[in-house]
């Protein structure tokens, strides 16, 4: 015998729309961790050991490591706040790149370059190099939020038992 189980959109879209985006985050963050990996902008110093730097590490493993923590809890937030606006693709990409230059201002420009001594809301290669990358991970996660909400959302329905 088969149990169903009724939950109500209200108590279910937070939890779903976490998911989703915290998936939509890893997918934005393997983008934008090529893009760090690849540029380098400062001593030939690679953006990835950078982030390491945010515990004391030069390591690009610790970087990814990193990265890719952030990269999850910014999806995840993005599915929280925007995962209702962003069902359908063109309005993901764009809520996505506005997303990621959001995250730029606040991490780049500011959280990071303070952690490392460095001087905040300062355009330079470095940071020039790193809005690319937080277009990248806007993109992706934007792209990627959208299109698991719609393979998700075809797979809804009465539960089988």
């Amino acid at each position: 015998m088969a149990t169903t189980v009724h939950v109500s959109p209200r108590t279910a879209v937070v939890p779903l729309y976490a998911v989703y985006g915290a998936a939509a985050g890893v997918v934005g963050g393997i983008g934008m961790g090529i893009w760090m990996s690849i540029s380098r902008p400062m001593m030939d110093t690679a953006m990835i050991t950078m982030v390491a730097g945010l515990l004391g590490s030069t390591n690009a493993f610790a970087g990814w490591l990193i990265h890719l923590a952030i990269a999850v809890f910014a999806g995840t937030v993005f599915g929280v706040l925007l995962g209702e606006y962003a069902q359908k693709l063109a309005p993901a990409v764009i809520l996505g790149l506005v997303y990621g230059a959001v995250w730029w201002t606040v991490g780049a420009l500011w959280i990071m370059p303070a952690n490392l001594g460095m001087p905040v809301f300062e355009w330079n290669d470095v940071t020039s190099s790193s809005l690319g990358a937080h277009l990248v991970y806007g993109l992706l996660a934007g792209l990627a939020f959208s299109c698991i909400a719609l393979v998700m959302g075809k797979r809804t329905g009465p539960a089988r038992g």
